[in-house]
């Protein structure tokens, strides 16, 4: 029940920041022309991409709460990890257009409405400032990377913000670039880490709050317990993890006895709160089919 409530959080998160998003985006294509601010334009465009990653996300999030079909077995989670890769993808983009049009004013400074600056910087910070705190908990790859999308446009304003106050007293037009340039490599750094992480819970490795060794060494001090193999833990979207295992038992008198050493398996388990798990058992007398076409495919290499 408390991984339902989360997920509804984070839809109803996205949801917020996706139409707070769209709303500004449309006031900020206005007012940018308004004051005649080529920097104002620029960031309404890449705010508009910004509400479409939002909107993807918020789709994705929502799809992620699906319960498991015949289709897809373990459920729709990963579809939120799916809407944190679209996203990253996004930012890097927009962060790439930020430096050529940054790059740009540096060569040819442009000047703009100063105060129409100053108030539009103003409810930029407000607005995003706010979309990017409901996020800034979320606990989902999707909401962490679109809770990046959201502090980059908040560092943006603030740069705005202290070029615009600065420009009411003085011709230093180059500041605005400048900044822009500063703030983008700081979110690109950001965001390609978060990319990293992403793409590795995509490739099924073991989650970083999974001590895989840990694990294993608590199974095998349950008594009657030989060996493990084909031991594997990943996570469906950086919240949710699944275990798997086969465990070769010794010493098995009666089905009592095993009953007892999988009810044992299962309270060690509990203590990492897997979202799924899968035990197989095997007598010491049995040999595991994939074991030997593991050992078979090794030696024909």
């Amino acid at each position: 029940m408390a991984h339902d409530h989360d997920h509804n959080h984070a839809g109803k998160n996205l949801k917020l920041a996706f139409f707070l998003n769209v709303s500004f985006t449309i006031f900020e294509i206005i007012g940018g022309f308004y004051v005649n601010s080529v920097a104002i334009i620029s960031d309404a465009i890449h705010d508009l991409g910004d509400s479409l990653s939002l909107g993807t996300s918020w789709y994705l999030q929502n799809k992620s709460n699906q319960a498991n079909d015949a289709k897809f077995s373990f459920g729709y989670k990963r579809f939120s990890l799916l809407g944190a890769l679209i996203n990253s993808l996004v930012l890097i983009a927009g962060s790439v257009f930020v430096v050529i049009e940054a790059v740009k004013r540096l060569i040819s400074p442009e000047a703009a409405d100063a105060q129409g600056m100053v108030i539009f910087a103003i409810v930029g910070v407000a607005v995003n400032g706010f979309a990017a705190y409901k996020l800034s908990g979320g606990k989902s790859m999707n909401e962490k990377v679109i809770s990046l999308h959201l502090l980059e446009d908040v560092l943006g304003w603030i740069a705005v913000l202290v070029v615009a106050i600065i420009l009411l007293f003085t011709d230093l037009y180059f500041l605005d670039p400048a900044l822009s340039l500063l703030i983008t490599a700081y979110i690109l750094w950001g965001v390609i880490k978060r990319l990293k992480e992403t793409l590795f819970i995509f490739l099924q490795g073991v989650p970083k709050d999974i001590d895989l060794e840990e694990v294993e060494k608590s199974l095998l001090a349950v008594e009657n317990i030989s060996s493990l193999h084909h031991t594997h833990v990943w996570s469906q979207e950086g919240d949710s993890h699944v275990f798997t295992t086969h465990i070769k038992l010794k010493n098995i008198r009666s089905f009592e006895e095993l009953l007892r050493v999988k009810s044992d398996v299962k309270n060690r388990l509990k203590k990492y709160h897997f979202d799924h798990y899968t035990i197989e058992t095997e007598l010491d007398s049995e040999t595991c089919e994939l074991e030997k076409e593991t050992a078979e495919a090794v030696s024909e290499n």
